[in-house]
């Protein structure tokens, strides 16, 4: 194995939001950083994401009239993760993720704004209905230089429009056709970008302004230790292995939701449509696991139900979009094989992946997938459909039928289940309420005082796939308040440190609000990038 001279103390595994972040913070606190990205392409999940960070007591919050308190976030912090992280983590991010979001914005080109999405769970003591998530300002990817072809495209959030904009200000996710094209023209001309590549932009600006080393296509194999303490990591780069050595290695390379193997080991269902990256298949859990890490919060994922069109792939895989409008918009319902309701279509994607893992106790099947989401014309000319506008052709790949019996039969649902739970349905919606599962209440409806709900009584009828998806993989290595792994035997692993989806979320089995994901991520590259710098220097 060949050895490398990279000029680093602190080695940060992964490109996302918690490694540049970390590497940004470990320079700052004087070590020399290298950031390894196994592939060719920068920002990992976060670059193909809506780039929100989900932060209490940020202090753009005054800028719409928000008000935060210390406590108010703690308990809803605290119900929300529901015992299954340690409240000192918890307190630790409170503390830290606002001063963190200072710092950068102090010390490197981001910054951030409020959009406007309550808590995702507005009902929980301490909740907020807006202010604490905060997203990128537009980024103009020119300051980049060449280092711009490096940004890992968004197969999703790829137009230049803010989140504020597209979810409030042209309500994009229902009615696409409200963006201004000429506006979206303009500032694709210009060279600006949004959403998770605009967060990706200003991190890895800073650290090419701080002369950090950047290395693509160098996968982190195995950690190198040596009496007990990390000396550096093994990697393949450009196909050929090679040793690195360093004080610190920091793990931020992503989940193991495309690890096949990891999967079926950990998680409790199929979680078989991951909406990230493909390269995330495990590689920092692998090697903390070989270093004896504990591990914790391994059965979460960050969940969303998921939809693909066939033949649609991103690197060489399927890619697997997000449901939203085609589950929470009027005139569509979710229904099982027996054709039943089963959940508030209109709730949190996390929340209601978690309904994918119902088991029937009598049969062990799962008893809600398969799943599909069910709509009618009124549906069809209204909303969009995936990549599917309103007037346009029905793709080849969408099941209808002119009747509820004959869509039944062609999808493998039960039909006079699927028509009993359509009767009740519409009789809800000319009644005005939902009280089998709430969908007139739900928070994500858009389009309020709309309450969400629309009947299913005008043909074609309408049947989508839906599967369980995810943001990511939440457990990994325990992880203290400074990002040091914990081993398994007790104490910490000297020199290893984890942010990010790698690590033992800070969530549990909870999701705060929009951009928790990232949140916590960047929240512990800055401890990680901290902590790291200062046993470097020891």
């Amino acid at each position: 194995m060949t050895a490398v001279d990279l000029p680093a103390d602190v080695i940060v595994v992964g490109s996302g939001a918690a490694g540049l972040t970390a590497a940004i913070l470990a320079h700052d606190h004087g070590a020399r950083v290298a950031v390894l990205e196994r592939s060719d392409l920068l920002g990992g999940t976060t670059a193909v994401s809506g780039g929100a960070a989900w932060i209490p007591l940020n202090h753009h919050m005054q800028e719409v009239g928000a008000t935060d308190t210390r406590d108010e976030a703690l308990a809803y912090c605290k119900r929300v993760t529901a015992g299954q992280a340690p409240d000192e983590l918890v307190e630790t991010f409170i503390d830290t993720s606002h001063e963190a979001i200072r710092y950068l914005e102090q010390h490197t080109a981001a910054r951030f704004h409020v959009w406007s999405m309550p808590d995702y769970h507005p009902h929980f003591e301490g909740a907020k209905l807006g202010g604490r998530s905060i997203e990128p300002d537009l980024f103009d990817r020119n300051e980049l230089g060449a280092w711009a072809a490096a940004l890992r495209p968004a197969p999703l959030f790829l137009l230049p429009v803010t989140l504020q904009e597209a979810t409030f200000r042209y309500q994009s996710t229902l009615k696409p056709w409200n963006l201004p094209a000429n506006l979206l023209i303009e500032r694709m001309e210009q060279g600006l970008i949004a959403c998770g590549n605009a967060l990706i932009g200003c991190l890895l600006k800073a650290c090419l302004d701080r002369g950090i080393t950047i290395a693509t296509r160098t996968r982190a194999r195995g950690l190198v230790m040596q009496e007990g303490r990390l000396a550096g990591l093994r990697a393949d780069r450009d196909g050929e292995g090679v040793s690195i050595s360093a004080c610190a290695v920091v793990l931020a390379s992503g989940g193991f939701e495309w690890n096949d193997q990891l999967r079926a080991t950990y998680l409790p269902g199929p979680v078989d449509h991951p909406n990230s990256p493909p390269c995330n298949e495990g590689d920092g859990l692998i090697m903390a696991i070989e270093a004896g890490a504990a591990l914790a919060n391994m059965r979460e994922v960050w969940g969303s139900p998921a939809a693909a069109i066939p033949g649609e792939q991103y690197d060489g895989m399927q890619l697997n979009r997000l449901v939203a409008a085609e589950r929470a918009c009027p005139h569509s319902i979710l229904v099982n094989q027996a054709g039943r309701r089963f959940v508030n279509e209109g709730q949190s994607y996390n929340e209601l992946g978690k309904r994918f893992d119902e088991v029937d106790a009598d049969t062990g099947r799962r008893c809600n997938l398969p799943c599909w989401t069910i709509f009618d014309r009124q549906y069809r000319e209204r909303y969009p459909l995936l990549t599917v506008m309103p007037g346009h052709p029905d793709p080849e790949w969408l099941l209808r039928d002119d009747s509820l019996e004959g869509l039944a039969r062609t999808a493998g649902i039960d039909a006079p289940g699927l028509a009993a739970t359509i009767n009740r349905w519409n009789s809800l919606v000319r009644e005005g309420a939902d009280p089998d599962f709430g969908r007139q209440r739900s928070p994500m409806d858009f389009e309020a005082p709309h309450p969400s709900m629309g009947t299913i009584e005008q043909p074609p009828f309408y049947a989508l796939s839906v599967y369980q998806g995810t943001l990511g993989t939440k457990g990994g290595p325990v992880t203290n308040k400074h990002g040091q792994v914990l081993s398994s035997s007790g104490g910490v692993i000297p020199g290893l440190y984890a942010a990010g989806n790698v690590m033992a979320s800070v969530a549990g089995a909870g999701y705060y609000g929009g951009g928790a994901t990232i949140g916590l991520a960047m929240t512990w590259g800055y401890l990680c990038g901290i902590h790291a710098a200062r046993a470097a220097k020891h």
